[in-house]
């Protein structure tokens, strides 16, 4: 049966004397719709796999890997294969039992098309066919069918191999024999419909992070990637034995360990199986990666909160009866004994109930339990093995527990002192007018003569600006006490209005533009990187609420007589340029160009040393000093012409490990980073 959604048309009623009023919309049987097989998945395709950009369109491969995932979880594949091929489709294949395809008892189609064609129909939703599974909804293969152009579904079955096309998600025939097969399996070919998605460009580290992560999930599978869209093929092939133990290694490369012997567990426990691993490092910051039937749940749910109550409690009773906890002191919080690890629960449950379609959070009681009871076991035991692992444990938490107990203080009396409560705006901020935050913009520009530019040139009423002197502190090397003491950064925090850790509110954030505006050049980008530092780890939900946005002033001031442009790339200079050659030309006049950095004037058209030369000057623009008010608020401010881009964060985790890499204490992984990408910069300031 086809999902149906009630609409009702919209109808303006005209106020008393503005002419006639139109009837009210009737509203009866006939205004109802029915949305037939797959018209829901095409009409509101959002509700289905979460956008129909990028996320969405990796998503339809998520869906269809995922089922190949099944197989393997259930014990029937050994063997997957994920292709890009060169005309722009996607395939997958497995060699697990081969979807049936004979005709189905309920809508007396073949059992193949029955579940391309019609959503919540699979073998996940009773019997024995999946004991646990990913694909819980059983829509994710006909949600691909509705939203590609085109599908081919292949099946090796019985020593038969049959095939079915589809049209947008509609049969083009039925279900044939194509020659015979000497193994098992399924291979869905799709190719995304454009008119769905924008732009249909995969990602091919995107897929390779998705298939090992189901690799190190999955261990004992091999999957194989190829990517063919170039003439020099890439492939990749992943097979790990040592599951999660294997992933927390690869978590921990390149890291400072204090644990030699990861600790790890597999059990099962009231039919629900169990899997963990973990491992601490020397290091402040948390990683953890939970996943539910191989689906990653980046908000956590039952199964980690069952882990977090369960190391909790386990390290605090390893604690006090081996002595390092005093009978005065207080326990250790969820906090302590979560700085500085890097962990992965990995739960599989018959009936996994997932908030929503993405299934961002798992909800299931039962996963807690199971998980709490295994972690309580396993981990007193390991405690008890590796006495010496334990005692390194057990240091590195106390530390973090007097480091929090100290940096409380210390927070404290910055904030008994007035630092962020009852404190009035910074004198350095020049506030615009406006309280509505909707409206309201604050630029951060790089230095005080650039800010008294800005202050001049801005828009008064909506538009606030915060000159920062010097560098900010990277916070990344730092605490909170620390950094709050750091008068640029507590005025700054002032000016935020949200206030900062515990006390973070960001109902209070005063403006809904942070804009920062720095030099073009390699000081410039250091300061936007030490305040994009700041933002991503003591002010996360304004980064991920898409508040901060990077200004773009141009590089390039060109101007030709009383003819004045701006360039934004060295392209776009050369463009003008060339558009200037081509004037002159035609006025039977060649083009002097004249480069500088100080602003040299640009001869005007007959004032020339040569009648026959027109003369245009390019200043390259080093820093937002040298423009004067006007240019800075018509290249950079003006919400007419101005250039501003959005930062957001695509995957937390490797936001994270970018940001310890680039600001963190440790040299060799930066010095590595650098190598290895020192080929691909542009723009550097030499």
């Amino acid at each position: 049966m086809g999902r149906f959604f009630v609409t009702m048309a919209k109808t303006n009623i005209k106020k008393e004397g503005e002419g006639e009023v139109s009837k009210p919309a009737s509203y009866e049987a006939k205004d109802i719709y029915v949305l037939e097989g797959l018209e829901p998945v095409r009409k509101r395709p959002g509700m289905y796999i979460g956008s129909t950009g990028p996320d969405g369109l990796h998503h339809l491969v998520w869906e269809v890997a995922d089922n190949s995932i099944d197989e393997a979880m259930a014990g029937f594949a050994k063997n997957i294969t994920v292709e890009l091929l060169a005309d722009g489709s996607v395939a997958v294949a497995d060699d697990g039992r081969g979807i049936p395809v004979e005709t189905h008892h309920q809508t007396k189609k073949s059992a193949l098309e029955t579940v391309m064609t019609t959503l919540h129909a699979g073998g996940k939703f009773g019997g024995e066919s999946y004991k646990v599974s990913g694909g819980l909804h059983g829509v994710g293969v006909s949600v691909v069918n509705a939203l590609s152009d085109w599908l081919r579904a292949e099946v090796c079955r019985g020593g038969v191999r049959y095939v079915q096309e589809y049209k947008r998600g509609v049969p083009s025939g039925k279900v044939k024999k194509a020659g015979t097969c000497t193994h098992t399996g399924t291979k869905v070919t799709f190719f995304p419909d454009a008119t769905i998605f924008s732009d249909i460009q995969y990602s091919e580290k995107r897929i390779l992070d998705h298939l090992r992560q189901q690799s190190y999930l999955t261990k004992g599978v091999r999957i194989n990637f190829f990517d063919r869209r170039k003439e020099s093929v890439a492939c990749y092939g992943f097979y790990f034995e040592g599951g999660l133990l294997s992933f927390v290694k690869h978590l921990v490369a390149n890291k400072k360990t204090i644990q030699e012997d990861v600790f790890h567990v597999h059990k099962t426990h009231n039919e629900l199986d169990v899997e963990t691993a973990f491992l601490y490092i020397h290091d402040s910051k948390i990683e953890e990666l939970s996943f539910a039937n191989n689906i990653y749940t980046p908000d956590g749910g039952m199964h980690l909160t069952g882990f977090r109550s369960a190391l909790t409690r386990t390290l605090n009773n390893y604690a006090r009866t081996e002595g390092y906890l005093k009978e005065k002191e207080e326990n250790f919080t969820a906090d302590d004994v979560r700085e500085g690890m890097v962990v992965v629960v990995s739960v599989k449950l018959r009936e996994p109930q997932f908030e929503g379609q993405t299934k961002a959070r798992l909800g299931n009681p039962e996963a807690r339990t199971a998980t709490e009871a295994v972690i309580n076991e396993a981990l007193k035991e390991f405690l008890e093995r590796h006495p010496q692992e334990a005692r390194r444990i057990i240091e590195k938490v106390a530390i973090t527990a007097k480091a929090r107990i100290a940096a409380k203080a210390a927070k404290d009396t910055v904030l008994r002192k007035g630092a962020l409560e009852g404190l009035t705006l910074p004198g350095k901020l020049a506030d615009c007018t406006s309280k509505d935050a909707s409206e309201s913009e604050l630029f951060i520009v790089e230095g005080d003569s650039a800010g008294g530019t800005a202050k001049q040139g801005r828009d008064r009423r909506t538009q606030a600006i915060f000159p920062l002197r010097g560098k900010p502190l990277n916070v990344e090397r730092a605490r909170l006490d620390k950094m709050l003491a750091n008068t640029e950064i507590r005025s700054l925090v002032v000016a935020i209005g949200t206030a900062i850790a515990d006390e973070f509110d960001i109902s209070r954030l005063r403006y809904h533009k942070i804009v920062l505006m720095s030099d073009a050049d390699v000081d410039g980008a250091h300061i936007r990187t030490l305040l994009l530092t700041l933002f991503y780890r003591y002010f996360r939900p304004i980064m991920d609420g898409g508040y901060i946005y990077i200004a773009q002033p141009p590089l390039y001031q060109i101007k030709a007589g009383k003819n004045i442009q701006y360039a934004w790339s060295d392209p776009e200079k050369d463009k003008i340029l060339m558009e200037l050659t081509h004037n002159a030309k035609a006025k039977g006049k060649k083009l002097a160009i004249k480069e500088s950095e100080e602003g040299e004037e640009a001869p005007e058209e007959g004032e020339s040393s040569s009648s026959k030369m027109a003369g245009a000057n390019v200043q390259r623009y080093k820093g937002l000093g040298e423009m004067n008010a006007e240019q800075l608020w018509e290249t950079t401010m003006n919400p007419e012409s101005r250039i501003l881009k959005q930062v957001t964060i695509a995957d937390g985790s490797e936001a994270d490990k970018l940001f310890d890499i680039l600001m963190g204490d440790e040299v060799e992984p930066r010095k590595k980073f650098i190598q290895t990408h020192a080929t691909s910069v542009q723009n550097l300031d030499i």
